[in-house]
């Protein structure tokens, strides 16, 4: 079966895993520390502004906890977004309140945004689809506009850029996924970025069960009774560790590499796909803006996309639709009659075609022959 998403990890991930084994100190400390400000430079922020945590999912919720959210408070973000992130508004008892997105780019515009903002809104949360920046910068100069903090889930853009600009540093806080899927992978990971100097300490106290110190033996330095308590919040433990971190510090270099190749099958799917009768390919970027390229989606007329789904399944090449649209949720509570118009078009006509660095020529090759074949077949 050719994946969707596959993470590529070899001997030089091998060998760094071997050195924490041979070091004796698995858990949060030095390499984790290394990973947080390596990952800083490639941001090009302030290394404690930093954490690097069990999962993107832990950055979430942390961030809506930085944001005190309670009972009454609104945050804004696209219905085409995770689950983690409704989950973690939600979860605060604030109201997560659905944005449309645009039916071709699949992320939201700042008119959007701009539709769902009221009195009540206390953030705006984008994501960044595929890797691709979107609006960015006119949704940062909204938010800033109007004094609303600005969250940006970049789980699908760790290095997605616009102007030079890292995506992830627009905004007041971000976070990135390391998961198995993810074009850096830990295996489980996630780093947050949060941009307050206060903010960023009282986000490292959140992911170690709320303590002033997260290692008793970093304070017996400082402290004659270094195993006392300093709870300053009531937290859980989502800190990373160095196993995994050591994994991370390696991906983190090999990115260039991901990202070339990931590029390279774009661009064959771009060539091989576009005269196909009925499909529509991703929109080119527009100037100044990178994408990561995590997901490549083609869109279709809705009544043949399922069908082209099970063909491709049962020729052997698995295809999904990223994101089901939150809104229809009933969880969520979104009111019955919102209309969310380009949401609804791109979730009925979309479908994310195989896309990593792990795909040879030959899959890809496969992949173009399997959707030409069902699409014309079908349309």
């Amino acid at each position: 079966m050719i994946n969707v998403f596959q993470p590529s990890l070899g001997d030089e991930e091998l060998a760094q895993v071997a050195e924490v084994f041979a070091s004796g100190w698995l858990g949060h400390g030095p390499r984790t520390k290394a990973f947080e400000a390596a990952f800083a430079e490639h941001l090009g922020v302030d290394p404690d502004g930093v954490v690097f945590l069990n999962s993107c999912t832990a950055g979430l919720f942390i961030a809506t906890e930085l944001l005190n959210l309670a009972e009454g408070d609104e945050v804004v973000l696209p219905s085409i977004s995770f689950v983690a992130a409704a989950n973690a508004v939600a979860a605060t008892g604030a109201r997560p309140v659905f944005c449309d997105s645009d039916p071709h780019t699949l992320n939201p515009r700042r008119s959007d945004i701009e539709d769902a903002v009221t009195d009540r809104t206390r953030a705006v949360l984008v994501l960044h689809y595929g890797g691709y920046p979107g609006e960015i910068t006119a949704i940062a100069d909204l938010c800033r506009e109007r004094g609303i903090p600005l969250i940006e889930d970049s789980a699908c853009a760790v290095a997605s850029k616009v102007d030079g600009r890292v995506v992830g540093s627009f905004g007041d806080m971000a976070m990135w996924s390391f998961d198995a899927m993810k074009i850096l992978s830990t295996g489980d990971g996630g780093m947050l970025h949060v941009r307050d100097p206060e903010l960023a300490r009282r986000a490292r106290r959140l992911a170690y069960h709320g303590l002033e110190q997260s290692s008793g033996f970093s304070k017996a330095r400082v402290s004659h009774r270094w195993w006392e308590l300093d709870v300053r919040d009531f937290a859980r433990r989502v800190i990373g560790n160095d196993l995994t971190a050591a994994i991370g510090q390696v991906q983190l270099r090999r990115m260039p590499e991901f990202i070339g190749r990931r590029k390279a099958v774009v661009d064959f799917y771009d060539a091989e796909l576009a005269d196909v009768d009925g499909l529509r390919l991703p929109p080119p970027l527009p100037a100044g803006h990178e994408s990561s390229h995590y997901f490549y989606w083609v869109q279709m007329p809705a009544a043949i996309r399922d069908q082209v789904a099970a063909d491709l399944l049962a020729a052997g090449v698995y295809t999904t639709f990223r994101y089901p649209p939150l809104h229809r949720v009933p969880a969520y509570g979104a009111p019955a009659d919102l209309e969310l118009p380009g949401t609804d078009h791109a979730s009925e006509t979309t479908l994310c075609l195989p896309l990593h660095q792990g795909l040879d020529d030959a899959d890809v090759r496969k992949v173009v022959t399997e959707v030409r074949k069902s699409v014309e077949a079908r349309a």
